[in-house]
This record gives C-alpha cells, structure tokens and sequence, in this order.
C-alpha cells in the first residue's frame, strides 16, 4: 500500500512497530517537506515487501562501498527521480534512515546518507562515522552522516 507522506500532519502509518515511531515519523515527514519544497515531488512510500528491488540496489552499494550490512529491518522504502537524480530512502525500525542521492549524468554528485532518529543510539555498523545534528521542527534532532559513492551502479 502507498502512502503519501504528509508533513502537516505527522503520522506513524507504517512505522508502528520502531521503538522511536514518533521521531522516525517526524524524519519522514522532514525528507516530504524538503522534496515538495524544492520539486514539488509527494513523497510516497511503500512497505518494503513491496520495495525489494530499491532495497536491494542501497544494500548493494552499502556492501560493495564500504563493506556495511544494516542489521535493523526494513519498514518502508522509496525510490523516485527529481531533475536528472535517482532518489532512494530506506526507513528501518531502529530509528534510521538511510537514502542514496545518484545522478544520472557521468560526473554528477553520488552519495549515501545516513540520518538518525532523535532517541536512537548509532548503530554498530555505523559507528565509524561522524554524525552532525540538524534541528527540525518535524524530527527534533536529527544527526547525519554520509559518504559518497565512487562506482557505477
């Protein structure tokens, strides 16, 4: 089932089952009201049993990038174009987020994304890296990380 992100009103659809349900949603609902902003794109999300191949494609790049295997599962997934970009977001019940940035012209910027609920610890896997915080009215806290993406894929 698809579900239109709304960033008026913040709900938990499809994320009941994270211990950081509220955050994770107001993180979702950051990411819907930056691509409306910017692209007048809806962002729509769908369960991820039915996002296998976008969820398989991050996992690809995480593992052949940087050896990494989230450990989380995956509640919902996304996967869309803005411009000449190929968007794609992973929400996992642990609280994070993580989405790939690619564009689609040789030499564009490519990177990978990671974003952490308020409330949540950094995973193990991601421990090597160093996350910055934002504040938002949506998500409270939220601390990122990224780093970009040297191959083709």
């Amino acid at each position: 089932m698809t579900y239109a992100v709304d960033f008026n009103t913040v709900s938990t659809v499809g994320l009941e089952s994270s211990p950081v349900a509220e955050a994770l949603a107001g993180l979702r609902a950051n990411e819907a009201r930056y691509f409306k902003n910017k692209y007048d794109h809806t962002f729509t999300v769908v369960p991820a049993s039915e996002a296998e191949k976008t969820i398989a494609w991050i996992n690809r790049i995480l593992s052949e990038e940087r050896g990494l295997v989230i450990a989380s599962p995956v509640l919902e997934a996304t996967e869309f174009q803005v411009e000449n970009i190929k968007m794609a977001y992973v929400f996992y019940e642990s609280g994070l987020s993580i989405n790939v940035m690619y564009a689609l012209d040789d030499g564009g910027k490519r990177a990978v994304g990671f974003k952490l609920s308020d409330g949540m610890e950094i995973p193990d896997e991601l421990g090597a890296f160093k996350f910055a915080r934002q504040k938002s009215k949506l998500a409270g806290t939220i601390r990122g990380s990224y780093f970009v993406i040297k191959n083709d894929y």
